[in-house]
């Protein structure tokens, strides 16, 4: 009787590789890794925005607006975190990638306020938060962009046969993606080169 189960079981196991469910998986969690490591990198970016206002502020004061933009923006994001399990659902989708390109579309923002202040683009603090967002935008991209080729792969195999017949069995669904209207905004990374263009005076700090 043990024989037999142990044999039903090695067909069983032999029939879900074959129809691709052990790379259905296998696919489904580099998804969840890739999104795992976008979050983590937007997170970053949002961590570097108070002391990036507060710095900019000891030089510009008067420039309310623009702080109020970010510091909202960056309280929209905190927000609409979405975790790996809500990754099927594409209006949250939707919606974080809004919440992102509305905080760096106020960082851009932020950056041009910049560079208005030369005494605060000689500053060290602010030149060692600059360069972080920099290389943080950076790599943003490169997250973001292995995220796509994730989804885009996973999509590929559960849509193709025999996949899509187990990926239905299964409960696995074809999964949203960065929208094309969207990508634009979130793919462009708030300006941090002040080696161009006439600074206005100084303001005192």
């Amino acid at each position: 009787m043990k024989l037999l189960r142990y044999l039903v079981l090695l067909l069983l196991a032999f029939g879900l590789s074959g129809c691709g469910y052990n790379a259905i998986q296998k696919q489904d969690e580099a998804v969840k890794a890739a999104w795992s490591e976008v979050l983590n990198q937007y997170q970053r970016r949002a961590d570097l925005v108070p002391n990036l206002v507060n710095t900019v502020k000891g030089y510009a004061q008067h420039e309310e607006k623009v702080f109020v933009e970010v510091t909202e923006a960056r309280a929209k994001v905190g927000s609409l975190q979405i975790n790996a399990d809500s990754l099927n659902d594409p209006q949250k989708l939707q919606q974080f990638q809004a919440a992102q390109g509305e905080l760096g579309s106020a960082l851009s923002r932020l950056m041009v306020v910049s560079e208005n202040y030369p005494q605060l683009k000689a500053d060290g603090l602010f030149q060692n938060l600059q360069a972080q967002l920099e290389g943080t935008e950076n790599r943003v991209t490169v997250a973001r962009n292995r995220y796509v080729q994730a989804v885009q792969a996973y999509n590929g195999m559960i849509r193709t046969f025999p996949n899509n017949m187990t990926a239905k069995i299964f409960g696995y669904k074809v999964k949203p993606n960065f929208s094309v209207d969207n990508e634009k905004a979130i793919s462009t990374a708030p300006k941090v080169d002040f080696g161009t263009g006439a600074p206005a005076p100084a303001a005192t700090h």
